[in-house]
C-alpha cells in the first residue's frame, strides 16, 4: 500500500482537492500534517473531511512540530499524543535531532538535514532511533523545489541517511510534504525519484510498511507496553 504521512493540511476545500488528486494518482492513505498552532483547529473539520472523502481515500492527521525549544517540543507531544495518529518533529538543529530520536513518544524525525550541509544524523543518533523506534523522514518536496547545488546537497544527504538506514535498520519513511495539487506525483513517479536518490525497491517498500506500522501502533498506543508487547483485557 502507498502511504503518505505528510501532506500539508489547510482548509477543508483544499484538503479535499489534495486528497482526490492523491487518490487518482494511486495513493491509498494520506495524513494531513498541521503544526502545533493549527492542529487543534484542524480537528474541528475532521468529521466534515471524513464525510467528503468516504470511499475515496483513507486519511488521518499528523502533528508536525516546528521548534528549537526542547521543553516546548515535549509539551506539545504530551498534549497531543492521544489525538494524533503520527507526531513528527522538523529537524535540522542538532540538539533537536538528538532530543527527538531519544523520545519514544515521537514517531518521526522529519528532515534532519534541513538547512544543513550534512544529513544531521550520525552513528549515535541512528542507534537512538533504533532503540526508541523513531522513524527518519525524508521529503520529496525538498528535491522537487530545489535546483543545482541545493538539490545535489539534498540528494547527497538522503543517500547518507539511506546508508545509515542500511547499517542500523532504523525505520525510514518517505513522504511528499505536498502543499498543492502541483506538488503531488503518481506513486510510480514518486518512487522513481527516490530510486534515483539511491533507495532500492526494498527500501521504498519498507518505508511504506513503516508508515503503516506507525498508524497501526498509535491506534492502540495506550495498550502498548513497548514495541511488540500489548496489554490485553483481564476479562474472560
Amino acid at each position: 500500500m502507498f502511504f503518505d504521512l505528510n501532506i500539508k493540511g489547510a482548509s477543508l476545500e483544499n484538503n479535499i482537492k489534495l486528497a482526490v488528486q492523491a487518490s487518482e494518482y494511486g495513493w491509498e492513505h494520506i495524513n494531513f500534517s498541521y503544526n502545533q498552532n493549527d492542529f487543534k483547529d484542524a480537528l474541528s473539520i475532521k468529521n466534515d473531511l471524513s464525510d467528503s472523502l468516504e470511499g475515496i481515500i483513507d486519511f488521518d492527521y499528523t502533528l508536525e512540530i516546528k521548534s528549537t525549544n526542547i521543553n516546548e517540543i515535549r509539551k506539545y507531544v504530551n498534549n497531543f499524543r492521544s489525538r494524533a495518529s503520527c507526531i513528527s518533529v522538523i529537524g535540522g538543529d542538532l540538539k533537536v535531532n538528538r532530543a527527538v530520536v531519544e523520545n519514544i513518544k515521537i514517531d518521526a524525525l522529519s528532515r534532519p538535514y534541513l538547512n544543513r550541509f550534512d544529513s544531521g544524523l550520525n552513528h549515535v543518533l541512528a542507534k537512538e532511533a533504533v532503540r526508541n523506534n523513531v522513524a527518519i523522514e525524508v521529503c520529496f518536496k525538498d528535491i522537487l523545489r530545489t535546483y543545482l547545488t541545493p538539490r545535489a546537497k539534498v540528494i547527497s544527504n538522503i543517500r547518507d541517511i539511506c546508508a545509515l538506514h542500511h547499517k542500523f535498520d532504523f525505520p525510514m519513511i518517505i513522504s511528499s510534504r505536498a502543499e498543492s495539487i502541483m506538488d503531488i506525483r503518481t506513486t510510480h513517479d514518486f518512487c522513481e525519484v527516490f530510486r534515483q536518490c539511491g533507495l532500492s525497491d526494498e527500501d521504498i517498500d519498507k518505508s511504506f510498511e513503516s508508515a503503516k506500522s506507525i498508524l497501526e501502533y498509535n491506534k492502540d498506543r495506550k495498550n502498548m507496553i513497548f514495541k511488540g508487547v500489548r496489554r490485553v483485557s483481564d476479562e474472560a
